[in-house]
């Protein structure tokens, strides 16, 4: 069992890494930077697949994270901040946390949307620890992919590649942490 050192130091500094990451921005500026990128990798999704704006316009609302960085080395994590949006409008932000054992090895960075469509799956996700399950599964998103998704418990989740390969991104697992617009901090008067 020569590996389990390496094994637990490689758990060990990805736990470091998530725990020190907060979904609030620090200050209004990264706020409407955060918010503008969000905007951004939402009209690359709607040009990949026109049909998703009919799906977001009947949804509840929708969380998007314009990257979403994903390693492993041994033990895998992930990371990403997006934007919280209900009826097109920035309500909050949100953070994906991810951390995953077994062997493997490599990176990725794609954007993610989450579509809640009701009401109830979007309150779920605002109350703060929110979860995916360990059977979640994404939907890589490509032209006529929003016709046809499933949403399981109220959730429809779709990928993107920004690197990495094109295939649906593991979710599985992703822990979000949600925080509403109004608690982001005011730059300090100069």
């Amino acid at each position: 069992m020569q590996h389990r050192p390496t094994f637990l130091a490689s758990l060990i500094g990805m736990a470091a890494l998530l725990v020190g990451c907060s979904s609030e921005p620090q200050n209004q500026q990264t706020a409407n930077t955060l918010t503008d990128s969000s905007k951004v990798t939402l009209q690359k999704f709607e040009d990949k697949d026109p049909g998703l704006a009919g799906v977001l316009n009947s949804s509840a609302g929708y969380v998007v994270f314009p990257s979403v960085g994903k390693g492993a080395l041994i033990v895998g994590a992930a990371y990403g901040k997006g934007t919280v949006f209900e009826k097109g409008h920035a309500v909050g932000f949100a953070d994906i946390k991810q951390v995953s054992g077994g062997l493997q090895a490599g990176g990725e960075d794609f954007a993610e949307l989450i579509v809640f469509n009701d009401r109830e799956a979007l309150d779920k996700f605002r109350e703060g620890n929110y979860a995916l399950s360990a059977d979640a599964s994404a939907v890589a998103l490509k032209a006529g992919a929003a016709a046809s998704a499933s949403f399981k418990e109220g959730v429809a989740v779709f990928t993107m590649t920004n690197s990495g390969l094109e295939a649906g991104a593991s979710i599985a697992g992703q822990k979000f942490e949600y925080t509403p617009k109004d608690q982001v901090q005011n730059p300090p008067a100069q």
